[in-house]
């Protein structure tokens, strides 16, 4: 989606003379740049990505990666992980989130001098990122995220990777003027109070306001379709607390989002208005960092032309609680899928959701 915007924005500067179609590459480039993360993030592509003169073919996977804000003396932590799966027919997509709280073996990483635990995978970024002197490196963090999630889906390797800053996702939807969104079920902020300010702090936690759960004036999301605000989306789709299946509903959730933004960027309202692109480009370049494995992110975005937001079909993995000793170690998946993972290894998504229409999660 970020591809074809800065693609269509530099086809909207360069129709009219000469002057303008420099101006138009030079802006390209210089949006490209800001989040090219030059091989950081997976190095080398995998082994499965099949690269000739003709460009980028599938099948493909892609690693996206949610983080929150944070300076360089705090370590990241993933709250969001989506593997997006494209097929060899490179004419849709499928997207499916790992529980941030999925308890696995994180391995090795020769780096950081890390030996490898097991614990929630959301640590896995945290695991990887020290780089010394207090610091945190989020592109070096990623690539430890990258090894464990392969481990764990058995996927080999990834062909691309993005780390995704939620502030920064604000920042597009306020560009966008909101976005619209459909709410599939009544959802009360643990976060905010109905005129969008933070909850009251309270002395059930040492950092203020995060007992749970949250008793007072809170905004409310109640089921339909609605053109949401930034703070609006973003609060909603970061509610867990209260909800029938938990973090589960939220990557549900999560997932309706990305839908949504991208249907909003790609619409009319956005990539005829050249102001109003401009500042979406703005505000994504401070919210992405981009690995395409030694591709740009406009090939990328050519490489994916034929695949609209229509095409996006998003997955649910049937999964909960697991305990020892009455004590919460974190989540793990339904053992059923093991057989979507090799379903995606294999290249046969689509005839395993024809199979298992349980695991296809509704848009809204």
């Amino acid at each position: 989606m970020w591809a074809r915007l800065c693609a269509g924005f530099g086809c909207v500067l360069m129709v009219s003379s000469g002057g303008v179609l420099v101006t138009g590459q030079a802006l390209v480039a210089r949006y490209t740049g800001q989040i090219d993360a030059g091989g950081s993030l997976i190095g080398d592509p995998a082994s499965g990505a099949r690269r000739d003169d003709a460009g980028i073919k599938g099948p493909l996977n892609i690693l996206l990666a949610g983080i929150d804000p944070r300076d360089a003396s705090q370590a990241p932590r993933s709250d969001s992980i989506i593997v997006a799966h494209v097929p060899a027919s490179m004419d849709q997509v499928f997207l499916f989130s790992i529980p941030r709280d999925l308890y696995v073996q994180i391995p090795a990483f020769s780096p950081t001098g890390f030996l490898g635990t097991t614990a929630k995978i959301n640590s896995a970024m945290s695991f990887g990122s020290d780089v010394g002197n207090g610091t945190h490196d989020v592109a070096q963090g990623f690539q430890l995220l990258a090894s464990t999630v392969s481990a764990f889906t058995g996927i080999n390797g990834f062909d691309a990777g993005a780390i995704i800053n939620f502030g920064g996702f604000k920042k597009i939807v306020d560009a966008m003027g909101g976005v619209t969104m459909t709410i599939d079920q009544n959802v009360r902020s643990e976060h905010l109070q109905p005129d969008g300010t933070p909850r009251p702090k309270s002395a059930g936690c040492a950092g203020g306001g995060c007992d749970h759960p949250y008793i007072g004036p809170q905004k409310v999301y109640k089921k339909g379709t609605y053109h949401l605000q930034a703070w609006e989306a973003l609060d909603y789709v970061r509610q867990r607390y209260g909800l029938p299946n938990g973090d589960y509903d939220r990557q549900r959730h999560q997932q309706q989002f990305i839908k949504a933004m991208a249907e909003q960027a790609m619409s009319r309202d956005v990539v005829t208005d050249p102001a109003k692109l401009l500042a979406v480009l703005d505000a994504a370049g401070d919210s992405l960092t981009f690995d395409g494995g030694g591709d740009s992110v406009i090939d990328w975005g050519l490489a994916l032309k034929g695949i609209n937001t229509a095409d996006m079909t998003l997955i649910k993995l049937p999964g909960g609680g697991l305990f020892q000793n009455g004590a919460y170690l974190g989540e793990q998946l339904d053992p059923s899928v093991t057989r979507f993972f090799q379903a995606v290894a294999e290249d046969r998504i689509a005839p395993f959701l024809l199979d298992n229409p349980t695991y296809v999660a509704h848009d809204g």
